[in-house]
């Protein structure tokens, strides 16, 4: 699989906060339907617009993975401190942003998929009972969709683990559809 035509997009990724970022398959990434249980049971976050029942199925993500033939998984480590909420902010809205240069640069397939829970508003529409604020930044996340992070993240050659306490170094996923 050529990736060179992606690197830059994996540099600006880099520069943009990331650890690491590498082009892979959909192969590589793993559906369950275990996954999209733990966000809609026991998630504090799930009254949200990029939650599930709002997102796709782990069934529709495989279907939309498997459209595809190159992906860009990316990390990032986000030690403890008092701006590690900010910082992840900023990547995240970066990565949004990488997807649009990416449109732009003929890659008309691309879209995001971030990590976490959307945090763009104070208090999501969804609990109000109005639209997304923010529909053209808003992108769920790779769990809410049915992805097991852990295995995928595996299955690409990187470490993660649970973690025990908040003040612990996170290690952040996101998935970016390429072509």
């Amino acid at each position: 699989m050529d990736s060179s035509d992606l690197q830059k997009y994996c540099d600006k990724a880099i520069q943009a906060g990331g650890t690491h970022a590498v082009v892979t398959a959909p192969h590589t990434v793993v559906t369950a339907p275990w996954v999209r249980f733990k966000c809609l049971y026991g998630c504090p976050y799930k009254n949200r617009y990029s939650c599930p029942p709002h997102t796709p199925t782990p069934e529709e993500t495989r279907a939309t993975l498997d459209s595809y033939s190159r992906l860009i998984l990316f990390h990032a480590e986000a030690p403890y401190s008092k701006e590690r909420g900010k910082n992840m902010m900023a990547y995240l809205d970066a990565l949004v942003k990488l997807e649009g240069e990416l449109f732009k640069d003929g890659y008309y397939k691309a879209f995001v998929m971030l990590a976490g829970p959307c945090v763009l508003c104070k208090e999501c529409g969804k609990v109000e009972g109005i639209p997304c604020r923010l529909p053209a930044k808003t992108r769920p996340s790779m769990e809410s969709c049915g992805i097991d992070v852990f295995q995928t993240a595996r299955n690409n050659g990187f470490s993660i683990t649970t973690l025990k306490d908040k003040s612990e170094t996170q290690n952040l996923y996101c998935l970016m559809l390429v072509d």
